[in-house]
């Protein structure tokens, strides 16, 4: 066994007892509230009995503790997502999802327009879903033309013409999922019963 797991595993007993008589918890409390044995738990306090996930998932529980705060977990690192934006001549994409395959979630941000762009609606294989998080967005779907403001969303099947850009000077921010396959949100409105 690694020295510095085995450091960590011994480190756990003294925790354990330090935790529990912080909370002025007594040994016979702490087993009647686990369901684990007096014995079992004063071993592990001592270091004379290892832990095992099913012994500590009760205690953690107990003390209301994260586990990792029992076995002093290290750091799990940075938990920023560093996104790398795609920039194309018409706006931003921050992509949202990292699988390949199925619905793809992108943050969309478009320039303010000029009053002057000429719509030029094209269409391929996929569904689309818009929600407008600010801003005004623009929306041209077959003969349809729509101005979509913050909190309202739009889905439509991409193989219909279309074209979106901000629908004033200012840019608009939207939130996309893509299926290419023709995937489509399944949006919940109540639950079932």
């Amino acid at each position: 066994m690694d020295s510095d797991f085995s450091k960590l595993l011994d480190s756990v007993g003294p925790r354990l007892r330090d935790l529990r008589t912080r909370k002025n918890v007594t040994l016979a409390e702490a087993s009647e509230a686990t369901g684990i044995s007096v014995s079992t738990l004063s071993r592990l306090e001592s270091g004379q009995r290892k832990p095992t996930l099913e012994l500590l998932l009760p205690i953690a529980r107990l003390h209301q503790v994260p586990l990792e705060e029992l076995i002093d977990a290290p750091e799990t690192g940075d938990p920023r997502i560093h996104l790398k934006p795609h920039v194309h001549h018409w706006g931003t994409a921050l992509p949202l999802t990292k699988r390949a395959g199925g619905i793809q979630a992108f943050k969309m941000i478009l320039p303010g327009g000029t009053g002057k762009e000429e719509p030029n609606p094209q269409s391929h294989e996929g569904y689309d879903w818009m929600y407008i998080l600010n801003g005004k967005l623009r929306l041209i779907l077959g003969e349809n033309d729509f101005i979509l403001k913050a909190g309202e969303a739009a889905e439509f099947d991409t193989r219909t013409p279309h074209w979106f850009a901000s629908a004033t000077s200012q840019p608009v921010e939207l939130l996309t999922l893509f299926g290419q396959q023709g995937e489509r949100m399944h949006v919940r409105a109540r639950p079932k019963r």
